[in-house]
């Protein structure tokens, strides 16, 4: 979820309002992804990384998340969302991660959308962590080193709970995926948007998951469509324009972004 800080400076304001305006990004697309069936929600709000920008920034956005955690509890229970969070949690301020531990205790029986918060979260760090454990189950005799395949390793990965990711954004004109899901996200389809988070809309969300329906995934395999075959043309643009319950109602995404 990019561009909240060049946002806010466009605009003239602190970086913390873009942080705030973003927020309201994210409930447009928690509540658009729940309407059209996405069975698992995953977003990037806040990287190991960075713990490396200014403190007075660092305590607003931890302020903003336990904020609002608090304020979309109600909505999150109604709707039968089940929260989780992945990271090195341990980092976030006790009265923070007493709020996310509580809401994710309350929300685990609920069978909707997973949302997922990657929260201190880096994907290289995930891995190590994981590898980390493992060598340990092998030293201690509880894991043979020839029981060490891909499914024991994504067993230990918090992530992977979500399942793989069949969709990744990342708005705000970057073109790299800083980090992010790095193991669930090996056949992930790619799209990059332009628009700045605090920007982002229902729209851009259509217009990313009809760029997905319309493309071919193979996983390494060979192509099921004959050469002589000419694809379909995409429907890309013509969902990103229609009414947002139109388009709802023609979108069927039951898959992870």
């Amino acid at each position: 979820m990019d561009g909240n800080g060049r946002w806010a400076q466009r605009l003239g304001r602190p970086r913390t309002e873009g942080h705030r305006e973003g927020s309201e990004a994210v409930r447009r697309v928690v509540r658009a992804s729940r309407r059209l069936g996405v069975r698992g929600l995953t977003l990037y709000a806040f990287s190991e990384q960075n713990w490396q920008r200014p403190i007075g920034e660092v305590h607003a956005l931890m302020d903003l998340f336990r904020e609002f955690l608090l304020s979309e509890r109600e909505e999150v229970l109604r709707t039968g969302i089940r929260v989780r969070a992945v990271g090195r949690l341990q980092r976030l301020p006790g009265a923070l991660r007493q709020t996310l531990d509580q809401l994710v205790r309350d929300t685990a029986h609920c069978t909707g959308m997973t949302l997922q918060l990657a929260v201190s979260y880096g994907g290289r760090e995930e891995i190590v962590d994981a590898a980390r454990r493992l060598a340990l189950r092998v030293a201690d005799g509880s894991l043979s080193p020839d029981a060490l395949d891909e499914a024991c390793f994504d067993a230990e990965l918090p992530s992977a709970g979500a399942g793989p990711v069949d969709l990744l954004i990342r708005t705000g004109g970057e073109r790299r995926i800083s980090n992010f899901l790095l193991w669930g996200a090996a056949y992930a389809e790619l799209h990059f948007s332009n628009t700045l988070w605090p920007e982002f809309t229902e729209h851009d969300l259509y217009e990313a998951i009809a760029s997905y329906q319309a493309r071919e995934r193979r996983f390494g395999l060979v192509s099921a469509k004959s050469e002589e075959t000419a694809p379909e043309p995409p429907q890309a643009h013509a969902l990103a324009v229609s009414d947002s319950d139109t388009a709802a109602e023609r979108i069927s995404s039951s898959g992870s972004l």
